[in-house]
């Protein structure tokens, strides 16, 4: 099969077109054929040397979202079977292989796909909306009235993390810079601030969702969360709010709930950019501009 893999760790330029033995899937685990990859940030800085590199072995194969078709299913899997479309982010954060034509990992990893997406959308989707979910409704638990503050609402966490908290009858407050405030009003966005201009002062919201790292826990109020989702983002030091780090898990359950507002129309996925497989590099070079919307993806 083709892979995309990286001898070393540096630029976009360590990332080599290369054919690998296909895998053979160990009992309860599925073989996906890859139809599309999603290209998320800590992909790049895993490849640099950052990010889940503690956790790798060199070579090593990046990604982590994953859209495809069961092709084989191991001994004991009762979930999926040959020929059913899924989605998932396996194995995170150990490696997955994704950047490659087959996948193998454990069948829970993995969801049926939302009927009304495509792979290349749907391969946006695993780890951001995974994060998103696990953020809003499993540690923030937001509900309906609460002000729900999202940094860097436009990117690919974000633009999910603002229509998942909405869902949820949120009061969702954005920052991004002004040419991206119609998008985020498209989303749902009650109300957008440009970063670069000003700062949101007022200390009336209910949950800080920090995608970025740095922002001031100011506008929480007292009793209130900030949630720093960046690995290795500092917490503010204050006895009046409750903090919580957070590192996505692969899970089946939030991946069918994703899947469930998906296909009723409560949650759309914004792809800004696809490569070919063989261009991951060049992928990579873009989405470490910072100026992206939504995700971009490798379609496989």
């Amino acid at each position: 099969m083709r892979a995309i893999t990286q001898n070393e760790f540096g630029g976009p330029d360590v990332l080599t077109l290369t054919d690998l033995p296909k895998p053979t899937p160990i009992p309860t685990e599925v073989l996906v054929r890859v139809h599309a990859a999603g290209v998320n940030p800590v992909d790049w800085k895993t490849r640099g040397g950052g990010g889940m590199a503690g956790l790798q072995t060199l070579p090593l194969v990046l990604g982590w979202d994953v859209s495809g078709v069961v092709e084989e299913v191991g001994f004991g899997v009762t979930t999926l079977k040959p020929g059913d479309e899924v989605y998932g982010m396996p194995r995170f954060p150990h490696a997955a292989n994704a950047y490659a034509e087959y996948v193998t990992a454990p069948s829970r990893h993995f969801a049926l796909k939302p009927k009304n997406l495509s792979h290349v959308e749907a391969a946006a989707l695993p780890l951001a909306a995974l994060t998103a979910w696990q953020v809003i409704i499993d540690t923030a638990d937001v509900q309906p009235g609460q002000r729900v503050l999202v940094t860097a609402a436009a990117g690919g966490v974000g633009h999910l993390a603002v229509q998942i908290a909405k869902a949820r009858g949120a009061y969702v407050i954005g920052t991004a810079r002004e040419p991206k405030h119609a998008f985020l009003k498209s989303l749902g966005v009650d109300e957008v601030i440009d970063y670069t201009k000003a700062e949101y002062d007022r200390n009336d919201v209910d949950v800080l969702v920090d995608l970025v790292g740095g922002a001031s826990p100011e506008p929480v109020r007292r009793g209130g969360l900030f949630v720093g989702v960046p690995s290795g983002v500092d917490r503010p030091s204050c006895e009046e709010l409750r903090t919580s780090p957070i590192l996505v898990e692969p899970d089946r359950a939030g991946l069918e709930a994703i899947a469930a507002l998906v296909e009723r129309g409560a949650l759309k996925v914004h792809v800004d950019a696809t490569f070919p497989l063989e261009d991951a590099g060049k992928a990579h070079t873009l989405g470490e501009t910072g100026r992206t919307q939504g995700k971009i993806v490798l379609e496989v």
